[in-house]
């Protein structure tokens, strides 16, 4: 098992990234889905227990191009596909990705809070053995941190400049200023992120390599969030809704007739 933290600071208020996050999702599912690959969406309902209230998806994920040649190389044929069971209750979120080849040998929690600050609250899940968990900071406009086959001009928030909010675009110590203006909205999403691959000789290799998939994913997903901010801030839940229920179509259409398209593991 290897657990790590990921804390993305963002120019953006908690209640505005709600909205922003699930716009960015259906988007960002589009820009991955295509022949006979892709995100399938099962289930989009609200749910209730135990006193908390939300959203709960269960989405596949067909991802024959998306794992590594050597995984592709012992897997067998239709096993590539992950589910993703997803617990919303904003402004804390439960996502468990799992397989039904490898069963309980596999398995990837995502727990996030999303919270009203510049990403220095410590152990904000209240894990027991806290000292063990590796710390990363995202910095969305560090182009550094991304590779150049991935980089897109506009998903750049060190270029980007929001037309109906003001914001952007962010330089080299746009943190700093966003700690000193308190007029500016900011918020961090903290995404513990729990990897288990119980794997007779890949464990330590691909637990690595999901941790390392999940931080180049959440990285490319909230640069394209900010930069896209025009087009969703001034969206509703009810138009969220909406737009969700017309994605899914749209999704099972693209996975038969797109081509294959979005990010593969191998690059």
């Amino acid at each position: 098992m290897l657990i790590k933290e990921f804390r993305i600071v963002l120019p953006i208020s908690v209640e505005e990234y709600q909205v922003g996050q699930l716009y960015t999702v259906a988007e960002a599912s589009k820009n991955e889905t295509g022949g006979g690959e892709g995100v399938e969406v099962l289930v989009n309902e609200p749910y209730e227990q135990d006193g908390e209230k939300g959203q709960y998806t269960h989405k596949v994920y067909h991802l024959q191009s998306k794992v590594p040649q050597f995984i592709r190389m012992i897997a067998p044929k239709g096993s590539l596909e992950v589910h993703e069971k997803a617990w919303n209750a904003y402004p804390y979120c439960r996502t468990i990705l799992t397989n039904t080849y490898m069963k309980d040998k596999f398995m990837i929690k995502i727990e996030t809070w999303h919270k009203p600050d510049m990403g220095d609250q410590e152990n904000v899940h209240k894990v027991d053995k806290w000292d063990t968990v590796e710390v990363i900071n995202i910095d969305i406009a560090d182009k550094s941190a991304i590779n150049p086959k991935d980089y897109k001009a506009d998903q750049d928030p060190a270029l980007f400049k929001s037309e109906k909010t003001g914001r952007g675009p962010l330089g080299p110590d746009w943190q700093k200023e966003l700690a000193n203006n308190p007029n500016c909205p900011h918020m961090c999403a903290y995404k513990l992120v729990t990897v288990e691959f119980k794997w007779m000789g890949l464990q330590n290799k691909m637990e690595s390599f999901i941790q390392k998939v999940e931080k180049r994913l959440f990285t490319h997903f909230h640069r394209q969030l900010f930069c896209c901010i025009d087009k969703w801030i001034e969206l509703s839940m009810d138009d969220i809704r909406r737009m969700e229920e017309e994605t899914k179509k749209e999704l099972d259409k693209m996975r038969e007739t797109d081509e294959i398209k979005g990010m593969s593991a191998d690059e």
